[in-house]
């Protein structure tokens, strides 16, 4: 178990989060959109493990598709800090964007096939 936080930022630093491993996998997702970012999401209900500590206001989200997620982007500098759900509390944060890359190298990485079977490739 990894209990640690791990903070991050947009480039600029407009957006902020903390978030916490614990037991949890980094997902790498083939999908049309997560194909392009290159993220490594950390998956998580955002009251216990994820806090977007500073700049919700500044992002802008994008939603495409079944409408089921929205992608949060740094209206400034343009990265993708995090998803949200429309269905459920769930959202995951973009753990690229860690302030230390050091700090995501012993968090396990699994593959998702989001672009055919929905299912986890490894």
């Amino acid at each position: 178990m990894l209990d640690r936080n791990i903070t991050g930022s947009c480039h600029c630093g407009a957006v902020t989060f903390a978030a916490n491993p614990g037991d949890r996998f980094l997902v790498s997702c083939n999908c049309s959109i997560c194909r392009r970012l290159n993220t490594k999401w950390l998956h998580c209900p955002p009251a216990t493990s994820a806090n977007l500590t500073k700049g919700l206001e500044n992002t802008i989200a994008y939603s495409w598709g079944d409408k089921d997620l929205n992608f949060h982007s740094c209206k400034t500098c343009g990265c993708t800090t995090h998803w949200s759900s429309n269905i459920s509390d769930r959202i995951a944060v973009n753990m690229t964007l860690a302030d230390d890359p050091r700090d995501i190298e012993d968090i396990p990485l699994r593959h998702f096939d989001g672009a055919d079977s929905w299912e986890f490739l490894d």
